[in-house]
């Protein structure tokens, strides 16, 4: 068992009592990059940041005992992701899209051979040790909630696991309709009192973490996209965000009570939505402070997956880019909820930033200083979960010559986000038996605004970010970074 958290379990008081942590290993940028990313960061302003020598291999406690996962959320995302996840656990189905369960990881030279699945090289969390538990809105058990999702054929994948399904009922939820105007439900803690909430949310840990005898509790947000909100005062420290949650402040979303109740009672926290959530300066160092994983935001699976796949190829290639019309059509809950455009805000955010860290047209003007970059997500309901993406790009290379690429992704989103959420359970549970407590900024690479230390640019680049995650890796076990410079093959005699 990890050892207990310093921080004081009464939901009574008006804020947490807090004590000093033992030290903690300090995971460097530096360690998890490839020399692609060597002596290229981009700082937004100065920070402190060692970069010539790595630290310790972290000491990881065993996984011993029982993961709870908390999932915020009861919809098409945390249903397809329980069920599958039981599915395999029963031999069922195969865990595609989930490289904890199905990825290698090479290490040491080319030549040694040795390419062992990233579970049998870290010891993650076993499937069978999960127990599933969540909050949600809607009244339905994972059973129902599957169902009416209608992203999983009924007899195929949905009736071989009822039982654990229906055992899933979700608690209600810390529910105000001011952040999802187009939701409306029933399922909820009856009071839009912040604090109240934040209590509730509390009190719902300890009893999930108590009734079944679990070692560790991870938390999840699968729930809707929140309305637009950028960081201020309320959000700057601890005692401004406590005076704000008393005021029942319109700034402290939701989101930000699910977070905060999940620092304080010691359970990692990983956003699969754009919403602020943890993003705080206040959460932040909390997350710093009490060593708990945090990690976000926005899952990174149709479109933006794509970004940042032909993004990064455009770059290498120095061909330039005049446009990139972006649209997406969806029926399921998330479309309902983009479809108020103060939600559709949050979401457009999240997805317009990323070829613009990728691009760098302040480094290079003339190939992507004047890109005209539009996003539009549609809610159209004979969809359902199966989102269509389609993106029209246009290119000029040699001499100006224009060219075009068009790229129709017809995906199923819930199919795409669940292998991602399964990965980012585990691998926040890793980080927590390993010490590493604040941004988890290796698990980047599931995400389409990836957190950051303040200060420093986020990484997008997919292939970059998979070089970061599987380096991390390496370190934590004390294995030798892979570098990709290769010159030793043909300095050998």
């Amino acid at each position: 068992m990890l050892p207990s958290r310093s921080v004081s379990r009464n939901v009574n008081g008006s804020g947490p009592q807090i004590w000093p942590n033992p030290p903690r290993p300090l995971l460097l940028d530096s360690l998890a990059l490839s020399e692609m990313d060597l002596g290229h960061r981009r700082l937004q302003e100065p920070i402190n940041e060692v970069m010539l020598t790595t630290p310790p291999t972290p000491k990881i406690q065993p996984a011993d005992g029982k993961l709870g996962v908390l999932t915020v959320g009861l919809g098409a995302v945390a249903s397809t992701l329980i069920a599958g996840v039981e599915l395999v656990k029963r031999g069922l189905a195969e865990p595609v899209g989930s490289l904890t369960q199905m990825g290698h990881i090479r290490l040491g030279k080319r030549t040694d051979g040795r390419s062992p699945l990233i579970k049998d090289f870290v010891p993650l969390a076993k499937l069978e040790d999960i127990v599933w538990g969540a909050w949600d809105p809607f009244p339905d058990d994972c059973y129902v909630a599957a169902q009416r999702a209608g992203v999983l054929e009924g007899n195929k994948h949905i009736e071989g696991v009822a039982d654990t399904l229906r055992a899933v009922r979700p608690m209600p939820a810390a529910f105000d309709r001011h952040y999802c105007k187009n939701i409306n439900a029933d399922n909820t803690m009856g009071t839009v009192d912040k604090r109240a909430m934040l209590n509730r949310i509390r009190e719902d840990i300890q009893r999930f973490r108590e009734q079944h005898g679990l070692s560790r509790v991870v938390m999840m947000w699968c729930g809707s996209t929140e309305i637009f909100i950028e960081p201020g005062p309320t959000h700057m420290d601890l005692e401004s965000f406590e005076k704000a949650i008393d005021a029942n402040d319109p700034t402290i979303a939701p989101s930000m009570l699910y977070a905060y109740a999940a620092l304080l009672e010691n359970c990692a926290f990983n956003n699969g939505a754009p919403n602020l959530a943890v993003d705080t300066p206040v959460l932040r160092k909390l997350a710093t402070d009490l060593n708990v994983p945090i990690s976000g935001k926005d899952f990174k699976t149709g479109q933006t997956l794509v970004k940042t796949v032909i993004g990064p190829m455009l770059k290498v290639r120095m061909l330039g880019l005049a446009g990139w019309y972006s649209t997406n059509i969806l029926g399921n809950r998330d479309g309902e909820v983009l479809d108020d455009p103060e939600n559709f805000k949050t979401k457009e955010e999240s997805k317009l930033g990323v070829l613009e860290n990728i691009l760098e047209p302040e480094k290079y003007p003339t190939l992507y200083g004047d890109v005209y970059h539009k996003v539009r997500i549609n809610y159209y309901p004979p969809r359902g979960d199966n989102k269509e993406g389609w993106d029209a790009i246009d290119i000029f290379g040699w001499l100006g010559y224009p060219m075009q690429m068009k790229i129709d992704f017809l995906c199923r989103d819930s199919i795409l986000a669940a292998p991602l959420a399964l990965d980012l359970i585990l691998f926040a549970d890793l980080a927590h038996r390993a010490g590493l407590g604040g941004i988890q900024e290796w698990l980047s690479f599931y995400y389409k605004a990836p957190q950051t230390a303040p200060g420093l640019y986020p990484e997008h680049d997919l292939f970059i970010q998979h070089t970061k995650l599987k380096n991390t890796l390496r370190w934590m076990m004390g294995e030798d970074q892979i570098t990709h410079l290769g010159r030793e093959y043909y300095e050998e005699e």
